[in-house]
């Protein structure tokens, strides 16, 4: 069993539309970012490698790199599970929180869990969405931008 935690934090402030787990959400700004800024996705995949202790995001997508610019986080969430998979893991679970103020992302989270389940070859089942709020404090409570924290197990295979 190998267990992996991800972070990651965007401001508000971007043109680009607003993506998380794949889904976009109508919203007033997307996030800043290199790629197309997906917090819940790039959390994920920090996960995923520090399970491993194969680095972070940043070690296989490096920002210098211009054909990672604006690229959809699910290519970078894939490449990266093809990875994995190679070493003979699978995911026993995956539990995300989203913190944000705005938007509310309640009616999305069935959608970003099936993306999930498509991209990392699991069952919707082992993946958990939540989302909570700042309570208005700090930097997403201010409604700058938002936030995700991921955890997940990965289990060997044995054949």
């Amino acid at each position: 069993m190998k267990i992996g935690y991800g972070f990651d934090l965007h401001a508000f402030g971007s043109s680009n539309p607003l993506v998380i787990g794949g889904v976009e959400i109508p919203n007033h700004q997307g996030l800043i970012a290199y790629s197309n800024g997906d917090v819940l996705i790039h959390s994920i995949i920090d996960a995923l490698l520090g399970s491993l202790a194969m680095g972070d995001i940043g070690t296989f997508f490096p920002s210098r790199k211009k054909k990672y610019k604006n690229i959809d986080s699910r290519i970078l969430l894939k490449n990266i599970w093809q990875k994995i998979k190679l070493k003979n893991y699978y995911i026993s679970n995956l539990d995300s929180t989203i913190i944000t103020e705005t938007p509310k992302i309640l009616s999305y989270v069935f959608s970003m869990r099936s993306n999930l389940a498509c991209d990392l070859n699991t069952k919707i089942n082992h993946i958990s969405i939540k989302a909570t709020s700042a309570n208005k404090v700090g930097c997403i409570g201010r409604k700058e931008g938002i936030s995700c924290q991921s955890i997940v197990m990965l289990l060997k295979r044995t054949k």
